[in-house]
């Protein structure tokens, strides 16, 4: 949506110039539109990122978030599709539909980059994700403050006292239905792109909120950069594998549960991605 706003306004303002400078009186419209249309348009995308980075500079991520930001939400579902088409990536997606029309859920996928939260919420624009991401995330560009303001859950991996209030405030958030709540269990982006052993006590999230599992997969996001770079296409999919009821979490281990997850995950990434671990 806003990559063809961005389109039509730069053509317009393009045929603005033109007009303005006579340019279609004669030829010389063959350089001076397509010139035109390039500069109005490089410049829509330098005003979103300064618009978006002065934004992120008014946010306090050491204040406790307490109610999502409808603003953010917005300002998100506008961006966070137009920047796989920037990056040249083609994302294909399967079995969107699957996901519960009703009512909170927690969302479990692997991590592959920074991409995968952009991906997430783009693919996902109503279902008003809040992920679970470490501290040190508060501090990248944009993005760590922005996602501060929409009930983003800080979570210190080294210190189990820690990370259990964090997953008590995502329990809260979810009965409170403020949120429903997005994870990579894997607790850490995957340094060589295959499926890892899982953090099993974000599982307790489900539980204890007594929602169902999404089991989400993602492909090819580690490598939207490295190709764009290289000015290479990129081809990333996103996969809803399945949903587990919140009845069948109940009278099980978190363990039984990660498990189970896992091995889906595993068989619908394949031994590319995800071969079976060793006992």
């Amino acid at each position: 949506m806003l990559l063809k706003v961005i389109s039509l306004l730069s053509l317009a303002a393009a045929a603005v110039i033109c007009y303005f400078t006579a340019a279609f009186g004669s030829l010389a419209w063959l350089w001076i539109l397509p010139l035109s249309v390039v500069g109005v348009f490089l410049g829509c995308l330098v005003f979103v990122f300064l618009f978006l980075l002065v934004l992120s500079w008014t946010i306090n991520p050491k204040v406790p978030q307490e109610e999502d930001s409808k603003f953010v939400r917005w300002i998100s579902k506008l961006v966070c599709p137009a920047v796989f088409p920037l990056l040249r990536t083609k994302i294909s997606t399967c079995g969107l539909e699957k996901l519960p029309a009703d009512g909170r859920f927690l969302l479990v996928c692997n991590h592959l980059g920074y991409l995968d939260v952009i991906l997430l919420l783009a693919a996902f624009p109503n279902a008003q994700l809040a992920f679970i991401s470490k501290q040190e995330n508060e501090n990248m560009l944009i993005i760590g403050r922005l996602m501060h303001r929409i009930l983003t859950q800080k979570i210190n991996r080294e210190n189990d006292r820690e990370a259990l209030r964090t997953i008590i405030s995502c329990i809260k958030l979810i009965e409170s239905d403020k949120a429903s709540i997005a994870v990579f269990p894997e607790g850490y982006t995957s340094l060589d792109g295959k499926l890892q052993k899982f953090r099993n006590g974000v599982f307790k999230i489900a539980q204890r909120a007594d929602v169902p599992i999404v089991v989400c997969t993602l492909t090819g996001t580690e490598k939207v950069f490295p190709n764009f770079l290289r000015c290479k296409r990129t081809h990333v999919t996103l996969h809803l594998v399945d949903v587990i009821p919140a009845a069948e979490l109940q009278g099980v281990t978190t363990a039984v549960i990660g498990d189970r997850v896992h091995a889906m995950m595993a068989d619908d990434l394949g031994p590319e991605y995800a071969p079976k671990l060793e006992e």
